[in-house]
């Protein structure tokens, strides 16, 4: 998992913006690294969050936003489901295997980012108050708002975790490599 997107990042545009959403990818993956499902589902801070549930709501909105693009029904979709169970692992879903699900989104917007001529393509935002109504965004605009979703929540999993065990990003990065 990337933790630094190297200057000469791959070639283009597509290719940088593809990384840079790697790499941020990468700092939700390691927050788990060693830990054990009970301790992935605490919530050590005074927010409702959780390492495994942040898995599950980023692979979640990752498939959202690839669906939105791909002007595609998203199959995942629950509208009868709060805004707090999207941030919880039901009974049938383990880190595993939302790690196993959120691989495949990423092999999939990956493959479909690079199926497209270009970035410039925009399709519509879904409604809600804080988008404008009838707004369009780009392909562009989607990978930058992946890095910045998936930054945000790299972000709260770095307190999570070192909440749970004094573990930094930089010491998960070392026993990743096995160096820790």
């Amino acid at each position: 998992m990337v933790t630094l997107v190297p200057a000469e990042a791959p070639g283009d545009e597509r290719g940088a913006l593809l990384a840079f959403v790697e790499a941020q990818r990468g700092g939700l993956r390691r927050s788990v690294v060693g830990l054990g499902e009970e301790q992935a589902a605490s919530r050590p801070t005074a927010s409702g969050l959780s390492l495994s549930g942040l898995l599950k709501h980023v692979a979640e909105m990752e498939l959202n936003w690839l669906r939105l693009a791909q002007q595609r029904p998203n199959e995942r979709y629950d509208s009868g489901r709060t805004w707090e169970e999207g941030f919880r692992l039901t009974e049938d879903e383990s880190v595993a295997s939302v790690l196993e699900f959120w691989d495949g989104v990423v092999r999939e917007t990956e493959e479909f980012v690079r199926s497209l001529p270009g970035l410039d393509d925009t399709f519509p935002l879904p409604p809600a108050p804080w988008f404008p109504e009838d707004g369009r965004v780009s392909m562009r605009w989607m990978l930058l708002h992946l890095v910045e979703e998936y930054a945000r929540h790299a972000g709260h999993a770095d307190i999570i975790r070192e909440s749970l065990d004094g573990r930094t990003a930089l010491e998960l990065v070392a026993l990743e490599r096995g160096e820790g």
